[in-house]
């Protein structure tokens, strides 16, 4: 296919897309024309194709096809209602693939769709992954900041351990800093929050921002009383977390922190440097 006929097709495609509280999608009979159908009842066929795929992969058709109807002229002023279907890009990425591929249409849609449909899930899996790297930065400030404040207590860097470890052993159901680890076969060496989901990591971050509160307001000096505030603290979290059926320790691991940053920064190496152009 040459150049300037995927580039016409491209626009083509992209100036025949829709939008609705910010989710793009296409209408059926539009796409007809688009891949090149003739007959709407031959069409109807792919799409029913394309919904029996849809559901065999474990997506609800509902979220990706959705009967419409829209009135369209018939002369001397008149209107008729005309079925249509609201299809997502995931939708139209299956009926491409239930075309015949020796169709230019029909190739370039499969290639359009795709791509588009990758760029989609890579851009969701990074907002996932942001969410929990967010998370674990925030504890980190946070428990900076407890540092600080408790060793304006009178706490050193020994004393700052005991407490985060006590935390831990509040938070964890009895279940000690180093225990953990072991539970999610974490190296000792590696730090616990590193691994812990973002509903967990949010939870300590949560739990010592109370503790510098509390430090601050309540003037606590000495590792005692800010132990006892510290574990206190961590005690009420989980007590919330129970009420919504949440164990921390029940969690499983997730991977290293380390690992999903490259993760990312692999995920923007093909959304940005343009490894996906053509999907854009």
């Amino acid at each position: 296919m040459e150049i300037a006929v995927i580039v016409e097709l491209k626009k083509i495609f992209e100036a025949s897309a829709n939008e609705q509280n910010g989710v793009e999608f296409w209408l059926a009979r539009d796409l007809q024309e688009l891949l090149g159908y003739f007959d709407w009842r031959n069409f109807l066929n792919t799409i029913v194709k394309s919904k029996i795929t849809c559901d065999s992969v474990g997506e609800e058709i509902l979220d990706h096809f959705v009967d419409v109807t829209k009135k369209v002229k018939i002369g001397s002023g008149a209107e008729r209602e005309l079925d249509d279907i609201m299809l997502t890009r995931y939708a139209c990425y299956l009926i491409a693939q239930n075309g015949d591929p020796k169709k230019e249409r029909i190739a370039f849609a499969q290639s359009y769709f795709a791509i588009q449909t990758r760029k989609q899930e890579l851009l969701e899996e990074r907002i996932i992954l942001n969410e929990r790297l967010l998370a674990r930065e925030k504890l980190a400030a946070t428990e900076t900041e407890m540092s600080k404040n408790i060793y304006e207590g009178g706490v050193d860097a020994k004393g700052f351990a005991n407490i985060r470890s006590r935390g831990d052993w509040a938070l964890f159901g009895g279940i000690t800093t180093s225990n953990m680890k072991k539970k999610l076969e974490i190296p000792q060496n590696k730090p616990l929050a590193d691994f812990l989901p973002t509903i967990t990591i949010t939870a300590k971050q949560l739990a010592t921002e109370i503790t510098n509160y509390n430090v601050k307001q309540n003037d606590l000096k000495g590792e005692h009383s800010i132990t006892g505030e510290h574990v206190k603290n961590n005690k009420d979290i989980r007590n919330l977390l129970g009420k919504s059926g949440i164990q921390p320790e029940q969690l499983p691991a997730e991977d290293d922190i380390n690992k999903l940053k490259r993760r990312i920064k692999s995920i923007d190496k093909v959304v940005d440097k343009k490894k996906l152009k053509r999907g854009k």
